[in-house]
Order: C-alpha cells, then structure tokens, then sequence
C-alpha cells in the first residue's frame, strides 16, 4: 500500500507562490481539504503576499534615488563578481529602503508602532474582499455555525457585529491563521458591492482607542476591546469608515 506523502511547510509555500509541477501541486490540493490548519496556513501566506505586494510594489518600480545610481556607478566593480549580481545587489538596497522606510512616503507601509496583527487584517481584506465565489468560508446563512465555530477555536465567545443600519450585511466569514493561533474574519457587503471586513485575534489584555492605518488600497481602525483584537478594513473614506467602526465597537460591547 502506497501512503500519501507527507505535505511540509516548504510544499505549501511552493504551492502558495506557483513552484510546484501540475502532479505536485494536485497532491498538495488534494492535500488540503483534508487539513483544515494548513488550509489556514495558505490563506495566511497568501494575505502576507497581497500585503506585501501591496506595499512595496509601486516603490519597485520606482527610479533608484540619484544618490544610490551614483554610488553605483562610481563605486569600482567588484573583482569576479559578476554583472547580473551587481544588479541584484542594487534592487536589495531598494528593498532595505523600501523596508526601512522609503515607502513610507507615499502613505502606503505601515508605520513602525503600527502592530503586526494589522497588516495581517489588511492582507486578508485584500485577498478575500475581491473573490467572486469563495468570499467567505461559512455563509451567512450559517450565522449561529459560523460564529460557534469560531468562538470555540478563537477561545472566548465572540459574535458578528449587526451592521444593517449602516447599509451592510454579513456575507459569512471565514477562519484564519497568526503566528500559528487561530484569528476570524467577518465579511460584509453593501448595496453598491463595497466590502469590509473585520478582523480579530486575541488580543494583549489592555483596551485601546481607536488608531487609523491608512494605505493605498484600503485602511483600517484598530482597537483591543476586552480580550480580543481588532481592526475593520476597507476601501473608502476614513469618516465613512470610522462611521463603522463605531458601530462595530458598539455592536460587540452591547
């Protein structure tokens, strides 16, 4: 008898960023709906990708600034190294920049003290706000599942927050993964096909005010309110948005 082999963390990352063969990538798919965690893990790596490309993306294809192009070019080649690494060499140093802050210009990289729960909540809007058939994990339809489910591995009873006054109805929601511990996602949808979401994961003990990330392509309203985490992503106006995020907070603490 032939067992099935063994799925690594290494073969979901290849899965993840399109390196396997079509007979590797079949037994990872096949894989997975057997493995509900390392189907958490997937959402999670691909909600890292779209983050991360959503951050650093426009400043790749930027011009080096003048002072790194004139570094480079009067800096004497190195002895045996070749061309092609120089140039790799060059877009590391635009990566560190981007990283270290250069991107931050723009308002789209998130600000140091801006915790990493966050970007995982924005990633994750991201990924799944645009999705067509497969928003959401459970359905709305499903609410009093959905919200068991995720209450029972998120440790503490949670509920999805009533936003009908505000023109939004839950689409479902779905589990995912930080730092190998479970985090939940509730999708909403208004009349005009906008989508927010909103993220928790266990949170540090103390509650906070409300603090704004506002990216390119969609900003958030984190919080920590009793002993969850929080942050409600979406495309659109930071007034419209805290609007929401006010009723969030409202809906949870009623």
């Amino acid at each position: 008898m032939t067992h099935p082999k063994q799925i690594t963390d290494c073969d979901l990352n290849a899965y993840v960023d399109g390196e396997l063969d079509a007979e590797a990538r079949g037994a990872v798919a096949a894989w997975l709906k057997k493995h509900p965690e390392d189907r958490a893990k997937i959402a999670a790596y691909q909600a890292q990708n779209a983050a991360l490309h959503g951050l650093f993306d426009d400043v790749l294809t930027e011009p080096l600034p003048v002072e790194m192009a004139q570094t480079l070019a009067e800096r004497p080649a190195r002895a045996g190294l070749p061309v092609w690494a120089q140039a790799a060499a060059a877009v590391a140093l635009v990566m560190m920049g981007a990283a270290g802050g250069w991107g931050l210009r723009g308002g789209s990289a998130m600000r140091a003290d801006t915790p990493a729960y966050v970007q995982r909540a924005v990633g994750a809007h991201l990924v799944y706000a645009a999705e067509v058939l497969h928003p959401v994990e459970v359905r709305a339809d499903q609410q009093d599942h959905l919200v068991g489910w995720l209450s029972k591995r998120l440790g503490a009873p949670l509920k999805a927050p009533f936003l009908g006054d505000l023109g939004y109805t839950l689409v479902g929601g779905r589990l995912l993964e930080e730092d190998a511990k479970p985090a939940a996602q509730f999708m909403y949808e208004d009349a005009k096909g906008r989508r927010v979401t909103v993220y928790l994961r266990h949170g540090d003990g103390k509650n906070t005010a409300f603090k704004f990330y506002g990216g390119k392509d969609a900003s958030a309203f984190y919080w920590v309110d009793g002993p969850f985490s929080y942050a409600l992503t979406g495309d659109m106006p930071r007034d419209e948005l805290m609007d929401i995020a006010h009723m969030v907070y409202g809906e949870i603490d009623s």
